[in-house]
């Protein structure tokens, strides 16, 4: 019988290393290094954007065409036979999500998008947001909540990017009425390989480049802008907390209930709520929440608890709302602003492992307002030891499944990994005109589970970031071999795995996950291919030369599809 075959509680001790120790007091390295350079470059990007607040939308417009010149003359000097793929300037470190960006250590060609981060345009006519790819969530709820408008979809931290969001992945609690951030799009503006500047829409020459840019991780071509969905938002969010005590079976049901009505009537909002999203701390407990918009005249009636969840002294988000398991159910009305971005301060639950302290009110009150540090540096402080120690003792993963089979999901991620505690987010996933890279279960319209409609099937993510229980036990774990598995059983129930993750897929393997069929057509209509690395090798573990680089994308993938099981 293998270790993993072992029962977690049974597994064996682990012998302590080096790493282990300088894990353990790597917040000293947190606390006079990084959070205060943090702090800086939080306060100057604060002032970039204020900056660019002032200037007229005709004259961001303007700058943003000289820029978008800029980077056609680049992509021109270009000598395919000379110069390696095309890649951004951006520096590996500075990504947010937890994927190494080894494939910027084979020989590669720079393009400088560095400059575009402004907000275009706020159209509340056509209730449009017009934005550049480095813009932050962040910056852009600045811009529209004090407007009483929003993103459709507005990812929990600050940090994260329109353009992280569109070509890689990312979910809200409205994803249950919206879908994905990528699906709140309305036209893309990209560079093709050629330097030909063009606009996709779903209805346009270009439908099929709009349809196959989400999770193509920026391998069809350089995204400059993008049109997304705005709505009308109010200055609260109403939120429930409900409490749901049982077996992993029982919260995935109560989570469930807690957004899908059981008559299958999803559309109505007057059963369907705003905001949608649960927390399980242990296999016997967990916490639903739901939100709704409200007026600042319905917050501020006698009675009514605001929370304002934003200050730096505040208990983190997580910690607070674990407070329904004692108290039970409670309603209080937070502002939709602060709402938003709730996760932020703690990075989820990630701020214990930094810090174990820094919830602890007495840091809070003193040093909460420097939180939380900034991923890109926690990397740029971190040596290949420390990384590799990471990846083989901590998850940060996310579980996209058929909703209704998020009760198998909790079974799996506590037999398997024990982590806790799990974020759970619902979304809807599109039956679309063009079969995309991730897409429902053939045949669901019939099946019409709870929470699915005619046009869409319901998911959810399975959140799972923390360390391990047997790693926190020192216990023997194989973090590597664990997600090997985790993939394996996606692929299995038609489940998918965001690509900002450190994946353990081999090519063959992630062409089961994703269909590659729109995607391989596009990469050839449109010239990627010699341009840009292919999406399975930009996410493809470990280090990349140029030869392997070279070697992939002469192979260009002609076979791996139809070598597959039906």
């Amino acid at each position: 019988m293998s270790d993993l075959e072992v029962p977690l509680t049974e597994r064996p001790k682990r012998k302590k290393i080096w790493v282990d120790y300088f894990v353990n007091f790597r917040w000293i390295i947190v606390i006079f290094v990084v959070l205060p350079i943090s702090f800086t470059l939080y306060f100057l990007t604060y002032l970039g954007d204020v900056k660019s607040e002032m200037k007229s939308y005709k004259k961001r417009q303007k700058e943003h065409d000289e820029n978008v010149k800029k980077v056609v003359k680049r992509l021109k000097e270009r000598n395919p036979s000379k110069d390696g793929l095309v890649c951004t300037a951006r520096k590996p470190w500075i990504a947010v999500g937890m994927r190494n960006v080894d494939y910027k250590r084979a020989r590669h060609f720079e393009v400088d998008l560095s400059a575009f981060r402004n907000i275009l345009e706020i159209d509340k006519e056509r209730m449009i947001a017009k934005v550049e790819p480095l813009v932050n969530m962040g910056q852009i709820s600045r811009a529209t909540v004090p407007k009483n408008l929003s993103l459709a979809v507005v990812a929990e931290l600050d940090d994260l990017t329109v353009g992280g969001l569109i070509n890689g992945y990312g979910i809200e609690g409205s994803s249950h009425i919206y879908g994905l951030f990528s699906d709140t799009v309305v036209a893309y503006e990209i560079v093709l390989a050629d330097g030909q500047v063009v606009r996709a829409t779903k209805d346009n020459e270009y439908s099929d480049l709009f349809y196959a840019i989400p999770w193509s991780q920026g391998t069809l071509g350089l995204l400059v802008s993008a049109e997304i969905k705005l709505i009308h938002i109010k200055e609260y969010m109403k939120l429930t907390y409900h409490p749901v005590k049982g077996s992993l079976k029982d919260l995935a049901q109560g989570y469930i209930d807690s957004f899908a009505p059981k008559d299958g009537d999803q559309d109505n909002p007057d059963k369907v709520p705003d905001f949608v999203e649960a927390m399980i701390y242990n296999p016997h407990e967990g916490v639903m929440m739901t939100g709704r918009y409200a007026s600042k005249e319905e917050a501020k009636q006698k009675g009514n608890k605001i929370n304002s969840v934003g200050w730096w002294f505040k208990p983190w988000f997580y910690q607070h709302a674990q407070t329904a398991l004692k108290k039970g159910e409670f309603v209080e009305y937070i502002p939709t602003r602060e709402y938003y971005h709730r996760h932020t301060r703690c990075l989820y639950w990630e701020g214990k492992l930094i810090l174990p302290f820094a919830d602890q009110f007495w840091f809070r009150y003193l040093l909460g307002w420097l939180m939380p540090p900034k991923v890109s540096l926690l990397k740029a402080t971190q040596g290949e030891a420390i990384r590799n120690y990471y990846h083989e003792m901590h998850v940060i993963q996310d579980m996209l499944v058929p909703l209704y089979k998020v009760g198998d999901a909790l079974e799996w991620v506590h037999r398997e990994m024990e982590v806790y505690p799990i974020w759970l987010c619902p979304h809807k996933l599109f039956r679309l005109p063009i079969k995309t890279m991730i897409y429902p279960e053939p045949g669901f319209e019939t099946h019409r589970r709870q929470g699915d409609t005619s046009y869409a099937q319901m998911y959810t993510d399975v959140g799972v970031y923390y360390a391990p229980g047997p790693v926190l036990r020192g216990e023997v774990f194989d973090g590597a071999e664990a997600v090997r598995r985790m993939e394996q059983w996606l692929i299995e129930n038609h489940g998918f795995q965001p690509q900002y993750a450190v994946s353990e897929l081999n090519e063959r393997s992630f062409w089961r996950m994703f269909d590659g069929g729109l995607y391989e057509e596009a990469r050839k209509k449109y010239k990627a291919v010699g341009t840009f690395m292919s999406v399975y090798y930009k996410c493809k573990k470990g280090r990349k030369t140029e030869k392997e680089v070279q070697e992939a994308e002469q192979a260009q993938v002609e076979t791996p599809y139809a070598e597959l099981d039906p």
